[in-house]
């Protein structure tokens, strides 16, 4: 059984930074891409990040681009998502996604496992 399990988030101040895990369980880790997406109320879930399974090539959403960082540590099979200088508008439930192959993907329909989601609040 698969399982993503995220941790961090929480309330950020407005120009401030924190850090979301995700650890996966049941897969090769270092074999699948993984991705970040949130959904904020009232919106649909969108891309933020992603990163490939070998080669670390990532992939931002434009509103996150030198703000957030994803990495992935294959040894801890955890990925990561470095967020600064958050904006009120980056408030939103985070889901980590687990990919169906090595090479990211910037749309939902690229990933077969989720988490739960963590909420990041940020307040101004």
């Amino acid at each position: 059984q698969v399982q993503l399990v995220e941790s961090g988030g929480g309330l950020v101040q407005a120009g401030g930074s924190t850090r979301l895990s995700c650890v996966v369980s049941g897969r090769t880790f270092s074999l699948y891409a993984m991705g970040w997406f949130r959904q904020a109320p009232g919106k649909e879930r969108e891309f933020v990040a992603a990163i490939n399974a070998w080669d670390t090539s990532t992939r931002y959403t434009r509103s996150v681009e030198g703000r957030f960082t994803i990495s992935r540590d294959n040894a801890k099979s955890t990925v990561y998502l470095q967020m600064n200088n958050l904006k009120p508008e980056d408030s939103a439930v985070y889901y980590c996604a687990g990919g169906t192959s090595g090479i990211w993907a910037p749309a939902a329909s690229g990933y077969g496992y989720w988490g739960q989601g963590t909420q990041v609040t940020v307040s101004s």
